[in-house]
């Protein structure tokens, strides 16, 4: 299963949309395809989902559906796999600093596959070697030649076989696929707390698409929340009912000593430094367990829509 192949052919139906996705396409001078879903560019919710399919190296189905309530108008992307392991560990989790000089952003997507420098793949493996490399950046600008050709280097590919996709936070497209992540964030917890993910079979996640922020900073907290306080997974899997009821209590946001403010709150607290920041608080807020073995549903966490109603204002 070549993740980075998968992504090349969902790009490929993306820059065949690019006008009614209101997305803009570039080449830089060495030749790293640039796709803007919403910096310049207007993008829109349906980018956003396009990104989110890239993130997850076409392995997931994304969506946007209905509120979660007759009371709430917002509505809910929504995420499920039958591959959670490639889907989301090991492409759309946003493991990647790209830092270069005044340059910063998230990186994810199969092109971490393609570098496989993070301890992650060690334990979960597809690490690969693509002719083709693909990411996507969570960054308010597109990046300069020094770092395409950086990451070109690292992905092991020439910088003319090399796509990114790139938006802020606070565009739609941005927030849309951040907040794809629900699935992807109880997975890394579970990773974090050791449980052996090779039991995983399927997942489906979802979570409300807070207001566009005015800013990066701003939009970082509502989507964070998001997942924090109003992402919902569940998760099918296989063994032994006795661990996932001990796993179980650990893995919603509600275990950290972090937990019950807004995150911008929580991450002004840390002085803006995502690893002060109780790592048991990045998950969703409810998990249900479904032991394909047993027959067995342990469901553990709740929601909070007051904090969202503070988040999102």
């Amino acid at each position: 299963m070549n993740l980075n192949e998968r992504a090349i052919d969902v790009v490929g139906r993306i820059v065949a949309a690019k006008d009614r996705l209101r997305i803009d396409v570039k080449r830089c001078e060495s030749g790293a395809r640039l796709i803007d879903l919403g910096i310049c560019a207007r993008g829109g919710i349906d980018a956003g989902v396009g990104m989110a399919r890239v993130c997850t190296a076409g392995l997931a189905t994304i969506g946007v559906h209905p509120p979660t309530s007759v009371s709430d108008v917002m509505p809910t992307i929504a995420v499920h796999t039958d591959h959670p392991i490639a889907a989301c560990m090991a492409s759309q989790y946003a493991g990647w600093q790209i830092a270069d000089d005044d340059y910063f952003a998230m990186g994810s997507g199969p092109m971490r596959a393609a570098a496989g420098r993070e301890e992650l793949f060690d334990a979960i493996g597809f690490r690969e070697q693509p002719t083709d490399a693909v990411g996507v950046l969570e960054s308010a600008q597109l990046p300069p030649e020094t770092v395409c050709r950086e990451i070109a280097e690292r992905c092991g590919v020439v910088p003319d076989h090399l796509t990114l996709l790139v938006a802020p936070t606070a565009s739609q497209a941005g927030g849309v696929q951040v907040v794809a992540r629900s699935l992807e964030t109880a997975l890394h917890k579970m990773h974090e707390l050791g449980f052996d993910l090779g039991r995983v079979e399927s997942g489906f996640g979802c979570a409300p698409l807070p207001p566009v922020a005015g800013d990066d900073l701003a939009a970082i907290g509502r989507t964070n929340d998001a997942v924090l306080y109003g992402g919902r997974v569940t998760i099918w899997l296989r063994g032994d009912d006795a661990s996932l009821a001990e796993l179980g209590p650990k893995i919603p946001s509600c275990s950290s000593n972090d937990y019950g403010c807004p995150f911008l709150s929580t991450f002004e607290k840390y002085d803006r430094d995502f690893y002060k920041i109780d790592p048991l608080l990045f998950s969703p807020a409810v998990v249900r367990l479904n032991n394909l073995d047993t027959g067995n549903s342990f469901q553990f966490g709740e929601l909070r829509p007051d904090v969202l109603a503070e988040s999102f204002g």
